[in-house]
């Protein structure tokens, strides 16, 4: 399993289009509700778009998307809604992984899955077994993660695997555990609903990520939409402790 150095340490190459997209799809219930219709009709829409998004990653060459759907805070919503969310999980899973593994996507799955029930495991390994060889775009879903839970399962799998490391240890030490050690850090961040924060989503690996706060309702994000995104990414310096004058003497220094 390929390993990313951290951009905190090493500097990225600078590109027109982000190699790794990461995304809070936030606002299904509120796109619903001022239809006034039920909150997991915006649910179901929200699927649609994450089959727009993926497309659209392939069209403008993006390698990773991740997207958080359910975090290990949405425990504590109505009980109900938590059941149809998981419905919707199984469905898509059982209609959309034929559609991503002949359009060479790579399917992962992220996060704390023992609270999930049996069946929707054994989906999702299915799913990661079936695509383990594409290479076209590498999508990943967080589900019942949490960006702590990530960090402290790391520090357990590391001195689980290193016990000498409770004397000491430095990042390329934990990096290897956390659950998206397989990806480069995100080079954008895309929340939609309007919110400006990251809740505890890939705490450790958005240090150095352009952050992009929209307040389109994920059901409404397009491609159009998706755009705009990536063009406020191509607008901004990044600089990663650097001069600007740096920048132009040495790109990619």
């Amino acid at each position: 399993m390929a390993l990313f150095s951290s951009s905190t340490r090493q500097v990225p190459q600078s590109a027109a289009v982000p190699r790794h997209v990461a995304v809070i799809m936030d606002g299904n219930g509120r796109w619903a509700k001022k239809r006034f219709l039920p909150r997991v009709a915006g649910h179901v829409k929200g699927v649609e778009l994450v089959r727009e998004m993926v497309r659209a990653c392939l069209e403008r060459g993006i390698q990773y998307l991740t997207l958080f759907a359910f975090s290990s805070e949405n425990w504590r919503r109505p009980q109900d809604e938590v059941s149809l969310l998981m419905q919707l999980f199984v469905k898509a899973l059982e209609q959309e992984v034929e559609k991503l593994d002949r359009n060479g996507v790579r399917l992962r799955v992220v996060g704390d899955l023992t609270r999930f029930e049996p069946r929707l495991q054994e989906l999702i390994r299915q799913a990661e077994a079936r695509t383990a060889s594409n290479t076209r775009l590498d999508l990943t879903i967080a589900a019942n993660y949490g960006g702590r839970w990530d960090i402290m399962q790391a520090v357990e799998g590391m001195l689980a695997a290193q016990p000498e490391k409770r004397n000491g240890w430095q990042e390329g030490d934990l990096e290897p555990h956390l659950a998206m050690s397989f990806a480069p850090e995100p080079d954008l961040f895309i929340r939609t609903g309007g919110e400006e924060r990251i809740s505890n989503f890939l705490l450790w690996q958005l240090a150095y990520t352009e952050l992009y706060f929209t307040p389109t309702l994920w059901p409404d994000f397009d491609t159009a939409e998706f755009d705009k995104a990536i063009s406020s990414f191509q607008q901004r310096e990044r600089r990663f402790g650097r001069t600007s004058e740096q920048l132009v003497e040495k790109p990619n220094a």
